[in-house]
């Protein structure tokens, strides 16, 4: 089964997805739990990267579709 999915719906999942993310980040529990000296990950991210790459991944989106619309002249 495939999952369709227009890019207007992915950009609000992503979207969702940080916020959500901030929602964790801003808790006083997860804060506490980062800062302990034994919280670690394989890689030393935290969830603030997670919430950056998905801003990313957005802004990659926009700009991909203003792209189109320049190239195909529509505004």
């Amino acid at each position: 089964m495939e999952i369709r999915l227009t890019t207007a719906e992915i950009r609000t999942i992503l979207q969702g997805c940080q916020y959500t993310l901030q929602l964790v980040g801003s808790s006083k529990d997860y804060r506490r739990l980062q800062s302990s000296e034994y919280f670690s990950t394989s890689n030393d991210v935290v969830l603030n990267d997670a919430f950056n790459v998905l801003g990313e991944i957005v802004n990659a989106i926009d700009d991909m579709e203003q792209m189109i619309k320049q190239q195909t002249g529509k505004v």
